[in-house]
């Protein structure tokens, strides 16, 4: 028996039930049943038509009933094994939104056969049943957290298998290989040579050329997933808040003349084009005998650290060589920065041309002057403004150390056919790379793995 064969035969004997909609009151909830009873579950509690007579993919309206109490009027839909989302008989029963109501219909379905699903486990079902491998399954996961429209694009076109088409392809070619080789092994005492070593390495350099392309895509496809965090630094009072809230459009950050007040991070979240940022306003950089502070300075490097971008506010009092320092401070982060002086509205001409050299961005942050110009060069400084949402971009750090392994495994054949070595030790490496493949797409796949994957959904999904 096949490890999936063996996985789905753990689970396909249970009837499942959960509610597929968020909890809390609402007008309507969805309580979701999967499994080889469903129908005849449902049947037993609903009085209306015979459900286990009516055919796939239909809607019926009736009453919820314990015995003789009504719970509920109800609309039961039906999807008939194959054709539903998990392969298996799934009844959705759509009910008024009360907490109560569907406690107690849940409540009920278990005690007419069914059992509480667990988390992820109707999609964990609809992989085990091959209605979608594992890259897909996580997709769909990302798809429910997407809060942009290019996370949302980035779920969809991995969802809707653009990424395991083209790992399919890799897979299909290095097969053909090892398959060669595996020959060459059954005639070792013959000295043959199934598979071309010539071939082989075109065929290695040109899996390698679009590995390489997936693995660099990570950072544009992690950041459209999770956004891109984005840190306001400067001195103290350079305006770093009135930026904030001009960026959000609200009063989110505390303004006042008083230089310091800010004396720890305030974070919100926009979306510029479809991109989601996280805009960190910081304390103001400065030496300071103040210990809370300077608790808030040393807070304010640990987020520069880990931003993608700072947006480093300059105040136009500040005199060339002054500014040419904090320039050298930027620079030596090694992150991307946009430069900006602020309060332009009282700068003259005079120390305008003075900082000319410096490649600055102006704007007045209390006057929102600037502000739709900085957005834009805000996107072109993370390389997010010409992305095509229709390529395949990695977002997932687990398919990121699979493609990685499977990289260093074709390197090794390389290596090895130059050396050259015996076809058993080129088997064994295209093998590795073969398995780094299926483990993204569930091919090759553990308990363990699955565990991990799926207790991250939310029960209902």
């Amino acid at each position: 028996m096949s490890q999936i064969s063996s996985l789905n035969s753990q689970y396909s004997a249970d009837t499942i039930v959960a509610l597929a909609t968020p909890s809390g009151v609402g007008a309507i909830g969805v309580i979701r049943l999967s499994g080889p009873d469903a129908i005849v579950i449902a049947n037993q509690v609903f009085k209306g038509k015979d459900l286990t007579k009516q055919t796939s993919h239909t809607i019926h309206f009736g009453t919820i009933c314990d015995d003789e109490t009504i719970l509920d009027e109800v609309l039961i839909s039906l999807f008939i094994a194959p054709k539903s989302y998990t392969k298996e008989n799934v009844v959705e029963v759509s009910t008024h939104g009360s907490a109560f109501i569907i406690e107690s219909i849940i409540k009920l379905l278990i005690k007419h056969g069914a059992r509480p699903a667990n988390p992820g486990e109707f999609t964990l079902r609809a992989f085990l049943n091959g209605q979608m491998d594992l890259s897909q399954a996580e997709a769909i996961a990302d798809l429910i957290a997407s809060n942009s429209q290019a996370s949302h694009q980035v779920a969809m076109q991995q969802m809707r298998g653009g990424f395991s088409n083209e790992l399919q392809h890799l897979r299909d070619q290095l097969i053909h290989f090892a398959s060669m080789i595996e020959l060459e092994l059954d005639f070792g005492e013959e000295d043959v040579e199934f598979a071309n070593r010539d071939d082989l390495k075109k065929l290695i350099f040109q899996i390698n050329k679009i590995l390489h392309r997936l693995i660099q895509s990570f950072e544009q496809g992690n950041v459209m997933k999770n956004g891109v965090p984005v840190v306001i630094a400067g001195k103290p009072n350079v305006g770093k808040s009135t930026l904030l809230n001009a960026l959000l459009n609200e009063e989110r950050a505390i303004v006042s003349e008083i230089a310091g007040t800010t004396r720890d991070t305030v974070e919100d979240e926009i979306t510029i084009n479809g991109i989601n940022f996280r805009f960190i306003d910081t304390a103001g950089i400065r030496d300071t005998e103040d210990i809370i502070e300077a608790k808030g300075v040393e807070r304010t490097h640990e987020k520069i650290r880990l931003a993608k971008l700072i947006i480093y506010l300059i105040d136009p009092v500040q005199t060339h060589d002054e500014v040419a320092e904090q320039l050298k401070y930027l620079n030596n982060v090694h992150i991307p920065y946009v430069a900006v002086v602020n309060k332009k509205d009282i700068l003259s001409d005079e120390v305008k041309r003075e900082l000319s050299d410096l490649n600055l961005t102006y704007i007045s942050a209390r006057n929102k002057e600037g502000i739709e110009e900085l957005k834009t060069e805000i996107l072109q400084k993370v390389n997010l403004n010409q992305i095509n949402t229709d390529d395949v971009l990695v977002s997932n750090i687990r398919h990121l150390e699979a493609l990685q392994k499977t990289e260093q495994a074709l390197n090794r054949v390389l290596e090895n056919i130059d050396n050259p070595v015996t076809s058993d030790f080129l088997a064994m490496d295209i093998k590795q790379a073969l398995y780094y493949l299926g483990e993204i797409t569930g091919q090759v796949t553990t308990d363990d793995l699955l565990e991990t994957i799926f207790s991250k959904f939310c029960i209902g999904k």
